[in-house]
């Protein structure tokens, strides 16, 4: 096996990267380009000896980089922050041959919020803190020390972009970082090591394994030596996680799946409503955040149909490599598989496809983009999250009934309000059950927020300070007054 592969003109390592070394194992697993099905290379697939490699570098590596510097752990992440943004091109062709999603948004997106990530980190540790109080007299300091080790496992419908969601608070922090990426989208994970050792970061401080959940994954998150593991991706998944790590108790932050709603009222800007509804087909429907449930007044809902259907027969499914591509493939033929499973489900069971309903013409990894009716509120395709370009339109007669629907699933990751009234917004936002409420907007996201979901949508919350109370072992230091000698 070659230890490097090229994608689009950028060479890849497809081995580990541990200790600030490259590590080879004997196994593989393939790497596919969604795109066109093309082999990209065989990827090296770890197992328990690399977890273990992997979190003994960590380990060996925590004392050092604990021990550095609020400003010049934020000048090392500063300096990874240059490095991404000087390979912004490559990263975001890289990116879009492993995982399928537009390059245009890699270039003009998502890879500058890469860097974004690195730098807003490095700047909220300089700032972080809080301001001491009394207690009958006493000083209380509050301050954050850095956990330990820190495995992080990321989804692959954004793969360098979440998993820097996560890298750079962690380092931030103090933490030294597992990094374990999807099988299904590896390569940019490489290329963050290979910037993250230019930009100087000492070995072990960021190490990168690769390989399947059920190899590696189980390894590392039932590790004694790890204090925290933060998961993106199924809720499956994180159950099997969350029973790994229970034997040591260690702390878990889940960012986990979505069903959530886009509640449409008649007092709404009825274009914005529409634009907004279109716009859950981004990535190929692979959004966890993705309101597929369309919630729409009744008495607007003909209208609405008929200008979203206008709105969606005019977006471009195709290469994700071509500028004028809105729609791109999905990750790979078994998610395809899923989609169309439960939408042919769906159909059987009654629901009428307004638009789309299988895959696209021409072959390949390509689901038309999809809007389902007549669904009921207890039937799967309602209830179970589906990850590609399908939605479902139900409708409303009131406020409560609206309500009602919204949260009536087992998830409550977010939800998009659109209404003209804000009273009425303040009234349904205080009522629904999501960790993230858009009103008349859509993604738009900032890193000082927490971020996080509820019920089976996640447990914990990332963003801002939130991120160093999880990353990090809070600590109260009460002191006594007038001196040492007054014991209180």
């Amino acid at each position: 096996m070659s230890d490097k592969i090229v994608v689009a003109g950028v060479g890849v390592d497809t081995r580990h990267w541990i200790g600030g070394e490259r590590v080879a194992s004997a196994a593989t697993f393939t790497d596919i380009s969604p795109i066109d099905g093309r082999v990209l290379g065989e990827i090296a697939r770890g197992g328990p000896a690399e977890a273990d490699a992997a979190v003994a570098a960590a380990k060996a590596a925590f004392p050092g980089w604990a021990a550095t510097s609020r400003v010049q752990r934020a000048r090392l992440l500063h300096a990874v922050a240059d490095g991404v943004e000087k390979r912004i091109e490559e990263l975001a062709v890289v990116e879009t041959n492993d995982n399928g999603a537009l390059l245009r948004s890699h270039r003009r997106g998502v890879m500058p919020r890469v860097a974004h990530n690195f730098r807003f980190f490095a700047d909220w540790l300089l700032k972080l803190d809080h301001e001491d109080f009394e207690t009958r007299g006493h000083k209380n300091h509050v301050s954050w020390d850095p956990a330990g080790p820190s495995v992080l496992i990321t989804p692959w419908n954004a793969p360098l972009m979440l998993a820097t969601w996560k890298v750079a608070p962690a380092l931030a922090a103090g933490n030294t970082v597992v990094l374990k990426p999807a099988e299904w989208s590896p390569l940019t994970a490489s290329l963050l090591a290979d910037i993250a050792a230019e930009a100087g970061l000492p070995a072990g401080v960021l190490n990168v394994v690769q390989g399947y959940g059920s190899e590696i994954g189980d390894a590392l998150t039932s590790h004694p030596d790890v204090r925290r593991i933060s998961f993106t991706g199924s809720v499956p998944t994180a159950r099997r996680i969350a029973a790994s790590a229970a034997a040591n108790l260690t702390p878990l932050s889940l960012e986990l799946g979505g069903k959530s709603p886009l509640l449409v009222f008649a007092d709404a800007d009825l274009e914005l409503a529409v634009d907004l509804a279109v716009e859950q087909y981004d990535n190929a429907g692979q959004v966890c955040l993705a309101a597929t449930r369309i919630l729409v007044e009744e008495s607007i809902a003909d209208e609405f149909t008929r200008r979203f259907i206008d709105k969606t027969t005019r977006l471009t499914q195709g290469d994700p490599r071509d500028e004028a591509t809105d729609l791109g493939p999905n990750i790979h033929p078994r998610q395809l598989e899923k989609i169309d499973g439960f939408v042919q489900r769906a159909l059987a069971a009654g629901a009428r496809a307004v638009i789309g309903g299988h895959p696209a013409e021409g072959g390949g990894q390509y689901y038309a983009p999809t809007l389902l009716t007549d669904v009921a509120q207890d039937s799967e395709i309602v209830q179970e999250e589906v990850f590609g370009p399908v939605l479902t339109l139900q409708t409303f007669t009131d406020e409560d009934e609206a309500v009602h629907l919204a949260n009536d699933t087992r998830f409550g990751l977010a939800a998009t309000l659109a209404t003209g009234d804000p009273d009425r917004a303040e009234r349904v936002t205080a009522r629904l059950v999501a960790g993230t409420i858009w009103v008349n907007c859509f993604f738009v996201r900032d890193l000082q927020a927490p971020f996080g979901g509820s019920r089976l949508s996640g447990v914990g919350r990332e963003g801002g300070t939130w991120s160093f109370d999880f990353y990090c072992d809070v600590k109260n230091t009460v002191t006594a007054p007038n001196g040492w000698n007054n014991h209180g």
